[in-house]
């Protein structure tokens, strides 16, 4: 009994404590506590990446504004305004007024008295021609000069140019086309029709006529009237002062002598 007595066993009040201490959640320290704080943080980048399609979006609409309106576009929200003096003396003053004096842009303007009324695109072609030109027939029977013609049409292409050698014969009577642009055409083979025939009335491209004129092969001493072929649209619906090269070759041929001989009142221009 006395052994037994020395044994201590544990109460009942310590064995509660014991309980209640084994029962309690473990608190997490100060430092385990700041963890979801910085886990928070590392998804904050995530944010940022979800920006960048907008931006890509932004990117698509400027391109877009800077895209250039087609011709098509422009035309078709305003009709087509026929071509008049004005404009051909502000193409040619765009043109000079980079590399030229004051007094030499004086020598190239175009007097007004040069041009014949323009057409307001209720003409055909031949009916054009018939109203700014109403003596042609008197004309045609007195020219007599070889290597040289009494009126010049300047068109765009080979195409147009047959266009409207076809639509001139209510107009041209009995007198001689020649067609005057490179298209299946040698220049020897026009010099040589030149040089041997009275031709009346050329038709063709201001590149060719241009070399003719350098070749000494087609004089400007008869011509009487220039015609800008200057309204009609090709397929893309670009005039031809529109296309680069032809607007610059046809500049040039104007500078050539036409535009001293149009001064002189010797030479009449229309804009078809």
């Amino acid at each position: 009994m006395d052994r037994h007595r020395h044994l201590n066993y544990p109460s009942d009040d310590e064995e509660m404590e014991k309980s209640t201490n084994t029962s309690k959640p473990v608190q997490p320290d100060s430092d385990s506590g700041s963890k979801p704080a910085t886990a928070k943080k590392r998804k904050q980048p995530a944010e940022c990446f979800l920006t960048r399609p907008e931006e890509k979006e932004e990117h698509t609409v400027k391109v877009k504004r800077r895209r250039k309106k087609k011709m098509s576009d422009i035309l078709a929200k305003s009709s087509p305004k026929p071509g008049v003096p004005e404009d051909l003396q502000k193409l040619l003053n765009q043109h000079f007024s980079t590399n030229r004096s004051v007094i030499e842009l004086e020598e190239l303007k175009l007097p007004d008295s040069c041009f014949l009324p323009s057409n307001d695109l209720t003409h055909s072609f031949s009916s054009y021609l018939k109203e700014i030109c109403p003596k042609w027939a008197k004309l045609r029977k007195n020219h007599k000069e070889k290597s040289s013609v009494l009126m010049l049409i300047i068109c765009s292409s080979a195409l147009r140019c047959l266009e409207l050698i076809k639509s001139l014969t209510a107009f041209k009577g009995d007198c001689r086309v020649i067609k005057l642009f490179a298209k299946h055409i040698k220049i020897k083979e026009q010099l040589n029709m030149l040089e041997n025939r009275v031709i009346h009335l050329g038709v063709g491209t201001p590149g060719r006529i241009k070399a003719l004129v350098k070749q000494d092969g087609l004089s400007l001493n008869s011509l009487k009237y220039l015609i800008l072929d200057w309204n009609w649209r090709d397929q893309k619906l670009r005039r031809m002062i529109d296309i680069p090269e032809i607007r610059r070759e046809a500049i040039d041929l104007l500078e050539m002598g036409i535009i001293k001989l149009c001064r002189e009142d010797s030479v009449k221009l229309g804009l078809f």
